[in-house]
């Protein structure tokens, strides 16, 4: 069966690198750069106060580094601790930095379609942790170009990430394309806003609350098999 798909464009953080993985350790190693126990409940709280402000930053409402430089001046204040968001933010950036564990599968199914497709990573970010996660999980040198938004000086699901990246992309079409990624409302949402069929990569089969539907959904990476008509001989 001839192929629907020749480009491939990829989310990293928690659809080919375990974000929550590298996010946890980076968390106890920062709080313990400040001699405090990193409970539960705080971790909760932080992730609570993370999440609404890269949705804020998604929809357009405020800058990336008022996500980054206030997030944890906004925790510790709940706290009764004053400190320095900016310097936090610095401290934990290096910490997450280390963090490049695999999502299962990720790294050999890479391997598999860097020789029939044409790899792009999409994700939106720091340009400097994503380059070294993807440096030393060994992904990079798979990918043909690395798109973070911090470079394009915009995000998904907004349409002028998307455009910004199929200008650079050479005889970009988009009816070729698909976009993979484990986020409704910043890569599914991206890739329809952009013209793009898209895959959900849903591992934990999280219910889907929004009006949003993807072309396709899936539990495990290598279920892209199928969807890429890929048989054992291509393996």
């Amino acid at each position: 069966m001839m192929k629907k798909y020749q480009t491939l464009l990829f989310d990293v953080d928690d659809t080919l690198l375990d974000f929550a993985a590298a996010e946890a350790s980076a968390l106890k190693l920062l709080f313990e750069s400040q001699s405090i126990t990193l409970t539960k409940e705080m971790e909760v709280h932080y992730k609570k106060i993370n999440h609404g402000l890269w949705k804020l930053f998604e929809e357009g409402h405020i800058e990336r580094d008022e996500v980054v430089n206030t997030r944890f001046s906004l925790l510790f204040k709940e706290y009764g601790k004053t400190v320095d968001g900016a310097l936090l933010e610095k401290n934990y950036r290096g910490y997450l930095e280390e963090g490049h564990q695999l999502i299962s599968g990720a790294l050999e199914l890479m391997s598999v379609l860097q020789n029939q497709f044409d790899l792009y990573i999409v994700t939106n970010g720091v340009s400097k942790t994503q380059d070294k996660r993807l440096r030393d999980s060994c992904l990079h040198p798979l990918f043909k170009e690395i798109f973070v938004s911090e470079d394009t000086g915009f995000q998904k699901p907004m349409k002028e990430f998307f455009e910004y990246v199929f200008a650079r992309i050479t005889n970009f079409s988009s009816e070729q394309a698909l976009i993979i990624g484990d986020s409704l409302t910043s890569d599914i949402k991206g890739g329809q806003l952009a013209g793009l069929d898209t895959c959900w990569f849903n591992p934990k089969a999280k219910p889907n609350n929004t009006e949003i539907t993807p072309t396709y959904e899936i539990r495990n990476l290598n279920e892209l098999h199928q969807i890429l008509h890929l048989d054992q001989r291509d393996i």
